[in-house]
């Protein structure tokens, strides 16, 4: 398996490793209308820990999406485990294996930043209903970056680009969504590797170069704590 952050996260099963981990989803949630006929889409869902809490928490559909396999797979034995009737589906965010306006809200936890965001975010507002509502949780960048700088940052991570808040918002409005309400996540990057060890669903066999991987994220995350920011983005219609 390729040494990559997501592999990494992976292996290690983390749950809840968005910025702000489980307590920021519970937060941006207890300001939505919930209730047992709203239809939830967990998009990357990982390990399964928010799809799981939504599911016993409001006793709704919830629908859990990842492209990763092993991520998959822990996902559904935490479901089992707990006894939650929680659909698994694997596919990309993408090209959501989903039939037009099917859900009343869909999450995206630090997720779309790693996927081709000019596919990702239509296909959102696609297979949400009319007044639907996505809550998606993203990595942002709050300053000029050299050259140097992003080409590490885009590396490490995976991803293809680092948008500023500005750039998001295009984004979400490009593809349709009128309303949209910005919140900025105060961060604390001394405090990352304890939130990472609240849940974990470990692998049998993990190479030790993926714990440098954890190391050189937590190290990243000082050293860039200035331009690496997090933003939650609430878009409706």
């Amino acid at each position: 398996m390729e040494s990559t952050y997501l592999n990494c996260l992976a292996l290690f099963g983390v749950g809840g490793a968005h910025p702000g981990g489980l307590n920021l989803t519970r937060r941006i949630l207890s300001r939505e209308k919930v209730d047992e006929s709203t239809k939830v889409l967990d998009v990357g869902c990982g390990t399964g820990q928010t799809s799981a809490f939504i599911a016993k928490q409001h006793q709704c559909q919830v629908t859990a999406l990842d492209y990763n396999k092993m991520m998959l797979e822990k996902a559904k034995k935490r479901f089992q485990s707990m006894n939650l009737q929680i659909e698994t589906q694997h596919g990309s965010a993408e090209n959501l294996p989903f039939e037009n306006e099917t859900f009343d809200l869909l999450l995206s936890e630090s997720v779309t930043a790693f996927t081709d965001i000019s596919k990702t975010i239509p296909e959102y507002k696609r297979v949400l209903k009319p007044n639907g509502v996505l809550l998606a949780i993203e990595m942002v960048r709050n300053a000029v970056v050299s050259e140097k700088q992003l080409e590490e940052i885009l590396n490490f991570y995976g991803v293809r680009q680092l948008l500023d808040e500005q750039e998001w918002l295009t984004q979400f409005q490009n593809a349709g969504f009128k309303h949209i309400e910005v919140e900025k996540v105060e961060l604390q990057p001394d405090a990352l590797p304890t939130e990472i060890t609240n849940d974990y669903s470990l692998s049998k066999q993990i190479d030790p170069s993926f714990y440098k991987i954890f190391e050189k994220h937590h190290h990243l995350s000082i050293v860039y704590k200035d331009i690496l920011g997090c933003r939650t983005f609430r878009c409706s219609v």
